[in-house]
This record gives structure tokens, C-alpha cells and sequence, in this order.
């Protein structure tokens, strides 16, 4: 058997441990994926953490508008809805248009906090038409009321103008021309000067009784006859 000699013996091991050499374009090739892989999942990141804050700032830009309408539904359902008118002659309970006339009904309400209608007298009546109580003379002449009520049959005349209906003369003043009116017959649209904002429940008897005081020829009562009080009610 023949002999390998040393020197062959050391090549042959050296040329086993020397490691095979990588190609300057597979290191370019994988820097490359590994590039393109870094890239997409910062991509990817951006797009969702993006989404993610659009959805936030939505719900937070809806959130107000929905807690508005919600407080506003809220507050007008917890309103007073009825209202017991007390005067010298007894008690008148009356329902109030809150969805129909809402401004008008407000400024009800307010005023009867203030105890705007304490002491207000009947200043006006007209028979077979209207009662109206004021602290101030009436901002619509005499004359208007009594050619409207003339004219009753052959003018068109809707839900809201029949008897016993609530109502404001429409002023451009302030709270002290607030007014109370109170219709007992049937009357012709007035939607230019007249507002109503409810109706009478119980006490039509109480407004007759109102309606046959004697007055003069401008349709002041001979005798006083006031409001001596308004009471809020949610019920009856």
C-alpha cells in the first residue's frame, strides 16, 4: 500500500476547511428582499395606524352632534307640558304645544318662572270671540279683532283657531308685551298677528264665565278680573 506524504496529507486538509465564497450578486439579491420586505410591513403599518386614526377622530367629531340632539330631545320632553291658569274667576288648565310652537312655549315657560302673569288683568273681551289679559294695551287695535270676527263665516279659519285655543298677539317688543289670549269661538286664520301655542283642557266654563263680564265700548271690563297665578304641571 503505498504511503501519502505529509505534505500532501496538509494540502489535502487545507483545501477541506477553506469555505466556499458568496457572490457579490446573491448579497445584493437578498439586501434587496429583505429591503422589499421591510418596506411592506412599514407600508403596512402606515396604512392601518392612518385608518385607525381617521376612525377615531369620526366617532369623535359625531359624538357632539349625536349628545346635542340627544340633550335636545331630552329637554324638551322633560318641559312642562300643561300649565293651571288661576284667576279671579277659577282655575283654567291648559296644554301646551311643545313640538308645534316651541320658541313661543320657551318664553311661556320662562315668563311663568318670573311670575310675569302674577296679577295680569283681562284687558280685553269680546264676546263670541276672545278673552285677552296683558299688563300693557293690547298691540293689535280693537278695531282688527272685531272686523276679523265680522268677517268669521266667510273667512277660512283651521285647527288651530277654533275655540278655547291659547294664544300671543305676534309682537316685536320685549317680554313685558307678552300677552295671554284665549279664544271661545271658533275665529278666522290669524296667522299674521296671532301665534297659538295650546289649548284649554278644563275651565271652559271658567272662560265664559270671563267672556259675560260687562264692558265698555272699547271691550275693557267694568270690573277687574286678573290671572292671580300660573302653575307648570308634566301631568294631569
Amino acid at each position: 500500500m503505498a504511503r501519502i506524504k505529509p505534505q500532501a496529507l496538509l494540502n489535502q486538509s487545507k483545501k477541506k476547511k477553506t469555505p466556499s465564497r458568496i457572490s457579490i450578486s446573491t448579497i445584493i439579491v437578498c439586501n434587496l428582499v429583505v429591503a422589499v420586505v421591510i418596506l411592506s410591513l412599514v407600508t403596512t403599518y402606515r396604512h392601518w395606524s392612518q385608518r385607525s386614526r381617521n376612525t377615531i377622530e369620526h366617532e369623535t367629531q359625531s359624538q357632539p352632534f349625536e349628545d346635542t340632539n340627544a340633550a335636545s330631545e331630552h329637554k324638551s320632553y322633560d318641559l312642562p307640558g300643561y300649565a293651571d291658569i288661576n284667576t279671579s274667576k277659577g282655575l283654567i288648565t291648559v296644554e301646551l304645544f311643545k313640538e308645534g310652537s316651541p320658541e313661543v312655549v320657551d318664553k311661556f315657560l320662562d315668563l311663568c318662572q318670573k311670575d310675569h302673569f302674577k296679577g295680569m288683568p283681562f284687558h280685553r273681551v269680546i264676546k263670541n270671540y276672545l278673552v285677552q289679559a296683558g299688563h300693557s294695551p293690547s298691540s293689535i287695535p280693537v278695531e282688527e279683532w272685531t272686523a276679523k270676527g265680522k268677517l268669521r263665516g266667510r273667512l277660512h279659519t283651521g285647527p288651530k283657531h277654533e275655540a278655547f285655543m291659547l294664544g300671543t298677539p305676534k309682537t316685536k317688543g320685549n317680554n313685558k308685551d307678552f300677552e295671554l289670549l284665549i279664544t271661545t269661538a271658533p275665529i278666522p286664520d290669524l296667522n299674521d298677528q296671532l301665534i297659538v301655542f295650546g289649548r284649554v283642557l278644563k275651565g271652559e266654563d271658567v272662560v265664559q264665565e270671563i267672556e259675560e263680564v260687562d264692558t265698555d265700548e272699547h271691550y275693557q271690563p267694568k270690573s277687574l278680573i286678573g290671572i292671580t297665578g300660573v302653575v307648570l304641571k308634566r301631568e294631569i
